[in-house]
């Protein structure tokens, strides 16, 4: 049985963590399975968004101890997970990564929340820097977690390994919003609908503002961006974007959802 399933329906691809059993945690076969989804979902033109959600009541519990573990009799390779392909993909991805988490979120799960672009997590779930506990560090996750997030909040909670709730994981910028159980379904049907609106190279490029500015001094970054916008204002997306804006109609890339 797979451990992670994939649905596509009108552009959106759903990637659910399905090893309910084992609290979806980052077991190599998981890791796998997420990667190929992920990897395929960039390289397919049909795919315009991605929703990754889980089955059970844990979206994901982190590393596999068992696994991970030097007491394992064969605990195989200590990098069997690609960080870059997994938890720092998200950012360099074209495409829009939604999270819906409804389900606790620790250790290595956090690496997955914070790394999609828009997480939407339902008020009951937990969410915690965990790793201290049992003798390690939130090391490769830091890298995705620590730009989201204050230095002082951020010393707290991977010293703490404390769990919280999703509203503070929300203020601490690690999620985008936490809504009540019952709503997040509609919630995350609503931002898949406005990216839905978006034209895909319009939001591949803004994806990439977020990514390359914040690395450029202010010369640079107004350069870099300026030759992008006008590379924009010139390309068939613009043309056919404002002609629509104009004439009050829908541009051609324009769908609803299911």
């Amino acid at each position: 049985m797979s451990l992670v399933e994939t649905d596509l329906d009108d552009g959106v691809l759903t990637v659910t963590l399905a090893d309910e059993e084992r609290r979806n945690v980052l077991s190599r076969e998981l890791t796998t399975e997420l990667v190929a989804a992920l990897d395929a979902a960039d390289a397919d033109p049909g795919v315009r968004v991605v929703v990754l959600t889980n089955r059970g009541g844990v979206f994901c519990a982190g590393a596999n101890l068992a696994e991970r573990s030097p007491s394992t009799a064969d605990p195989g390779p200590t990098d069997a997970i690609n960080p870059l392909a997994l938890f720092g993909r998200f950012r360099h991805s074209p495409k829009p990564y939604v999270g819906r988490i409804a389900g606790h979120c620790v250790a290595g799960g956090m690496g997955l929340a914070a790394g999609l672009d828009i997480t939407v997590a339902q008020l009951s779930a937990k969410f915690g820097f965990t790793e201290v506990r049992v003798g390690v560090a939130p090391a490769m996750i830091s890298v995705v977690c620590l730009p989201k997030m204050r230095l002082g909040d951020a010393q707290a909670a991977f010293l703490r390994g404390n769990r919280f709730g999703a509203d503070e994981a929300a203020r601490l910028g690690l999620i985008t919003m936490a809504v009540p159980d019952e709503d997040l379904d509609a919630e995350v049907d609503a931002v898949v609908a406005d990216l839905l609106l978006g034209a895909p190279g319009a939001i591949a490029a803004a994806k990439q503002l977020t990514v390359v500015v914040p690395s450029l001094d202010e010369e640079a970054a107004f350069a870099w961006t300026a030759e992008l916008s006008a590379g924009m204002f010139a390309g068939v997306e613009a043309r056919e974007g404002m002609a629509a804006f104009l004439e009050k109609r829908p541009a051609p890339w324009v769908r609803g959802r299911g």
